[in-house]
Formats: C-alpha cells, structure tokens, sequence
C-alpha cells in the first residue's frame, strides 16, 4: 500500500492563485480530470512522478467528504472484504474509468480513500 494523492479544497475564485502556486511557483504538472467528475471542480497535479498526486476541490463551501488522503493498493478487493468483515462502514464513489476505489472512516472520523489504479493515464 502506498500513498496516491491528497485532496485539499480551495474557494470558487481561487483557480488562477492556486495555479500560480502548485502550477508556476512550485512546478507541479496539471493533469487533466478524468470522466465521469466535473472538469470545473477539480485542479489535479503530478507530484514527484506520474501517479502521486494532488487534487484540488473548487468551491465555495467544501463538502464535508473533500478533505482526505487516498492509498493505492493492488489488492483493493480484498481489503474491502476484511473491512466490511471488521465491522467498518464503507462507502462507494463516483466512479472513475480505471480507478476502481471506495471510502471509509478511520477510528477518528478522518476520511480515506482506497483505489486500485489499473490505467496510471485516467
């Protein structure tokens, strides 16, 4: 298991401050969103090689769910199965062609998302 991206919000407005920062001052790579989520919502970047990244959620009040941190692993499936089994709560998500994944809560109530990335280019 491995760390694949954070998702941190911005206000509606702040696009062009946030490209300036991640984009020119820091040199992240903007990547385009994949189907199925709103092109309008989202700034992704590459960080530190083509499958870490940051996501960006643009609007004026985030949701309550857009704060988290997701783990890529091959073995998704499974790790599904010993949650449920553990009595963890589990929550589907929009999907994404080539990112199978879902959520959960930690103990603490801290969002985490578990994906498998079978196309790195989605």
């Amino acid at each position: 298991m491995r760390l694949q991206h954070v998702s941190i919000p911005i206000p509606t407005g702040g696009e062009a401050a946030a490209r300036a920062f991640y984009g020119e001052l820091l040199g992240l790579e903007e990547r385009s969103i994949p189907p199925h989520l709103a092109p309008d919502s989202f700034i992704w970047y590459r960080v530190g090689g083509s499958d870490l990244e940051l996501h960006l959620f643009i609007g004026a009040e985030p949701p309550v769910d857009a704060r988290h941190f997701c783990f890529e692993l091959p073995g998704l499936e499974g790790l599904r199965e010993r949650l449920g089994a553990a009595g963890v709560a589990i929550r589907e998500a929009t999907p994404i062609v080539g990112r199978p994944r879902f959520f959960c809560r930690d103990p603490f109530g801290n969002q985490i998302e578990f994906a498998r990335i079978d196309d790195p280019s989605a």
